[in-house]
């Protein structure tokens, strides 16, 4: 029952991470430490980790009895740790691929000793302040963002599927409750709506499961909140981040691409969100148009000299390629694919690149050749536990003649 449930809503990236404060007034010092998170907010989704961790740093020193403080530097942390692994693409949480996550080298020794340091101060300090002010809505949602990113991080790095359970029950529990007591606090509604979703989404045994262990269900429903909190409030980029996974989950891909392009504007230096916008393009039909922004995104990657996420150049060509493969550019579309073979991809996308060789080789009438590739693509995804590319690769195989030219 589990596994489906951290697949999407455990694992989403920075679902309930938001660094802002709900409800109540805001003195001065709240006022300079909520500028400082914001920096390390905007600095961690423009990819300039140093800096993040920097300023999120000289945050808690300066407010070292602050529990939002001690919770951003420790999510920037997390976020860092996932970008090592490379687990921070839409295609790393669809299918199957997000069991294999799970088998990647553990983050540095130092970096999850800091991060379990400093989340266990703020859920420390947050529960201190909600056991002082039962009613204080703040306290409710510093306590139940930290459990939210606890959970995160036991799925996503840890592997601890099981242990992450019980935070993530906490998280919803109390997300509730806030918005329970002020329906004007959307952003508990990220929480709340990923988890909804996430339980809607189960079987039927698993779903009674998860009701009897305290979550609620409604796909639409909880939809409905994630959408609320991204217009208006202060976790509109964390609930932005979430929808761009369920619709993607969902087929909503124009909606996915709109909110990409969003992402990629309000974040010019994440690339990240260009080769996301490029890959949400292709799903959406829109070939071109994925042809024109890989091709801006590729020439900026090339020119960007932070440290990449592992096999990043080879995604960058293979999403090219397949935009190529799909306007029937089979020259283009080969030398991009046989570029990304060579330029060191992780095992699931060396899977998806033989798949696209395979449709080169049938526009070109060279079945052969795209039987080779396909049972290559079937083969790689079936030991990587990517059943897009199995399903993909076999309905192909299984065409009696090769794709006209």
């Amino acid at each position: 029952m589990i596994a489906p449930l951290s697949r999407l809503a455990i694992v989403l990236l920075l679902a309930g991470a938001s660094t802002a404060p709900v409800g109540g007034a805001v003195r001065l010092n709240d006022e300079a430490l909520d500028a400082r998170l914001a920096s390390a907010y905007n600095a961690i989704y423009n990819l300039d980790d140093d800096v993040a961790l920097s300023i999120a740093r000289q945050a808690v020193a300066s407010a070292p009895e602050a529990s939002r403080a001690h919770r951003s530097l420790a999510m920037v942390l997390w976020l860092d740790a996932l970008f090592q692994r490379g687990a921070v693409t839409v295609d790393n949480y669809l299918g199957g691929l997000t069991k294999a996550q799970l088998a990647l080298p553990k983050p540095e020794p130092g970096l999850d000793a800091e991060f379990k340091k400093e989340l266990n101060r703020a859920i420390s300090l947050a529960d201190t302040q909600l056991r002082k002010s039962p009613r204080d809505v703040s306290a409710m949602h510093d306590l139940g963002t930290a459990y939210g990113l606890q959970a995160s991080y036991m799925a996503s790095v840890e592997g601890s599927v099981m242990a992450a359970f019980g935070p993530a029950r906490h998280a919803f529990d109390l997300e509730e409750r806030v918005l329970a007591r002020d329906a004007n606090q959307v952003e508990a509604g990220t929480i709340v709506g990923t988890y909804r979703y996430s339980v809607a989404s189960l079987g039927l045994t698993a779903r009674m499961m998860a009701y009897l262990a305290g979550f609620g269900g409604g796909r639409e429903r909880g939809i409905a909140l994630i959408e609320a909190a991204s217009r208006r409030g202060s976790g509109q980029t964390e609930a932005k981040t979430a929808l761009i996974l369920i619709y993607s989950r969902e087929g909503r891909h124009l909606d996915a691409y709109r909110l990409l392009g969003q992402m990629a504007a309000a974040f010019p230096r994440n690339r990240l969100f260009v080769l996301e916008q490029g890959a949400a393009a292709i799903r959406a039909g829109r070939a071109e148009e994925a042809e024109a922004i890989l091709t801006r995104g590729l020439a900026a990657f090339d020119h960007d000299e932070r440290v990449k996420i592992p096999g990043e150049r080879a995604q960058w060509l293979y999403k090219r390629g397949s935009a190529r493969v799909s306007l029937n550019h089979t020259v283009d579309a080969q030398a991009d694919l046989m570029a990304a073979l060579n330029s060191g991809p992780v095992d699931w996308v060396r899977g998806r690149i033989n798949f696209e060789l395979g449709r080169v080789a049938d526009l070109r009438g060279q079945r052969s050749e795209a039987l080779t590739r396909y049972r290559a693509a079937r083969d790689i995804g079936q030991l990587t536990n990517d059943p897009i590319v199995v399903a993909d690769a076999l309905r192909f195989m299984q065409r009696p003649f090769a794709m006209p030219n």
